[in-house]
């Protein structure tokens, strides 16, 4: 099974970041604009701080009865989230992901910076993508048309 590297050369280390002291409003348009399930938390200089989800929107304001165009992300994001490397492996991404309820998780450097964000979607499309490969593969080569 492939790499984390492997998710990151397809879909690019691009990642979408809020600062904390944005409120969530301005983090759910940004959201909404990029298409995008959640957005990493990074300070003034772009130091890595958390992760903002539409789960801690649910669960951290609306749940709780709080205004999105005065809460503050630094209030409700999730700090210290679990992260991976880029060695780590797709399935003990899927293990991580399964294990913790989590949809997201950043990928940082060997130093803790951020270098990317995969998503389940992410995992699972590498998953069928290889798999397709796979049995491609081995059709070829029982039918003898591999090349």
């Amino acid at each position: 099974m492939g790499k984390v590297r492997n998710i990151l050369q397809g879909k690019g280390h691009a990642v979408y970041s809020i600062r904390p002291d944005n409120t969530v409003f301005e983090a759910l348009q940004m959201l909404v604009d990029r298409n995008v399930g959640a957005l990493t938390v990074v300070d003034e200089d772009d130091r890595f701080l958390g992760i903002f989800s539409e789960r801690d929107y649910a669960r951290r304001v609306i749940l709780k009865g709080r205004a999105s165009k005065e809460t503050l992300i630094r209030e409700i994001m999730t700090e210290r989230p679990i992260t991976v490397t880029e060695d780590d492996s797709i399935e003990d991404c899927m293990v991580k992901m399964t294990d913790k309820r989590i949809r997201h998780l950043p990928v940082t450097d060997a130093q803790g910076r951020l270098i990317g964000l995969i998503s389940i979607g992410d995992v699972v499309k590498f998953i069928i993508d290889d798999q397709r490969h796979i049995i491609t593969s081995l059709e070829c080569y029982i039918t003898g048309t591999h090349t």
